[in-house]
């Protein structure tokens, strides 16, 4: 978090260059002129809604050019489609998708050859994670495995003192089957499957781990823990001064070295053996030169301080999230893994990726939406039944992802293929 004497003092002459430090002053004071009107509406989602959030935006001076393209006549028809999906809606944003496969994924849950939809801005990315698709199919597939599933909600208590603190943990030890009972009130899909404790003074944390079905969970688990934390409140005989529902010990929407440690969500493990001939002919390189790569790009992830290594993870989890209607926030803990190269006899490239934190559904959420279902259905994972095999082909295209662009960096074509790709 620190800067440099140098670098501070470059900064300041920059600011200072734009005006004298009373003006600058100024301008970072509070303001307190009267507000323009707040936007109306809320959940609201009906086109009469829209209209009176865009009446309100046009008076603000925003173009109606602006309006034409965020909010068009389709939109008013997919309109209730929206509700509980968005608040203070005003349009809709275009995304491209495109398609990288077929990928072959040899599953506990998932088997056969998938065409995977991404949706991105970003040049290189779908061939990137094509080319990767291609090279592991045309390898017979990776084997993909999903190795355990939870997904947690860690509220917190405070008490006076650690002596009120022990007291709640031993009470609550032993309570496990009425929490179960409570959790169950709330969802038809999950269960609550395990319980941890975390004493820290007078805090105690409960980690609770829901099994949440084919839905991705977060939802469900908050609200299975919410109903839980008020049966504690109701009937403790330790009271707590205060309580939050989550206090942040879960790994939700950040990298956290526990959740990389066990498991949020899903967490897979995929492996692939590529032959000798097909690194060359496809990939341009050698065993040999992309596991000098790893090695080297594993020890600047330790170098960096990185919470696992791997090369970016994050390019096609955010695309697939994006097009398939997942928690785009998510990415931020789903993206922590290990990628691992060897070189085996005879030139054989060894690769393996495992992922701990993959938050994905298949029913529930962002799932409903028409396109995002259809990205699904493209797929074949839309729906009851389908959340196990999504998170192994999951797996299965970030080890794409991690063939492709290391080959790329180790064959040099790196720079030249988003020279290519993004610069025309």
């Amino acid at each position: 978090m620190g800067q440099n004497l140098h670098d501070t003092s470059q900064h300041l002459l920059r600011v200072l260059a734009t005006g004298n430090l009373e003006d600058l002053a100024d301008r970072l004071q509070p303001k307190h002129d009267p507000l323009p009107p707040k936007i109306p509406g809320a959940s609201l989602t009906s086109p009469e809604a829209v209209e009176r959030r865009w009446q309100r935006l046009l008076e603000q001076g925003v173009p109606a050019s602006v309006r034409a393209t965020l909010w068009q006549p389709a939109d008013s028809e997919n309109a209730e489609r929206f509700k509980g999906h968005i608040e203070n809606l005003i349009g809709t944003v275009s995304l491209p998708v495109g398609v990288a496969g077929p990928l072959r994924v040899n599953g506990l849950h998932a088997q056969g050859d998938y065409y995977v939809p991404l949706a991105t801005t970003e040049a290189a990315l779908v061939a990137s994670y094509h080319r990767g698709a291609l090279v592991v199919s045309e390898s017979g597939g990776c084997t993909s495995l999903l190795v355990a599933e939870g997904v947690s909600r860690a509220p917190g208590f405070a008490f006076a003192n650690l002596i009120e603190a022990g007291h709640f943990v031993a009470w609550a030890v032993g309570e496990m089957d009425r929490f179960r009972t409570v959790a169950a009130t709330t969802t038809r899909h999950g269960t609550l499957a395990d319980l941890r404790f975390t004493l820290e003074g007078n805090h105690v944390y409960l980690n609770f781990d829901f099994l949440t079905g084919d839905a991705a969970g977060q939802n469900m688990v908050t609200l299975a823990t919410q109903a839980i934390c008020d049966d504690i409140a109701a009937r403790c005989p330790v009271r707590a001064e205060y309580y939050f529902v989550e206090a942040n010990l879960s790994g939700d929407k950040k990298a956290s070295a526990q959740s990389f440690q066990n498991v949020r969500g899903k967490k897979v493990s995929a492996e692939v053996f590529i032959p000798a001939d097909l690194i060359e002919k496809k990939l341009h390189t050698t065993a040999r030169r992309m596991t000098d790569y790893w090695r080297m790009s594993a020890m600047g992830g330790v170098l960096s301080g990185t919470i696992g290594v791997q090369g970016h993870y994050a390019n096609g989890l955010a695309a697939l999230y994006l097009a398939c209607g997942q928690d785009v926030a998510c990415v931020s803990e789903s993206a922590v893994g290990v990628t691992r190269f060897e070189e085996r006899e005879n030139g054989v490239l060894y690769a393996a990726v495992t992922l701990p934190n993959l938050i994905v559904g298949t029913v529930g959420g962002g799932t409903s939406l028409p396109w995002q279902r259809a990205c699904l259905e493209v797929l074949g994972l839309h729906g009851d039944g389908k959340a196990r095999a999504l998170a192994e082909v999951t797996a299965a295209l970030c080890l794409a992802g991690e063939l492709s662009i290391i080959a790329a960096l180790s064959a040099q074509e790196f720079t030249r293929a988003h020279r290519k790709l993004a610069r025309g």
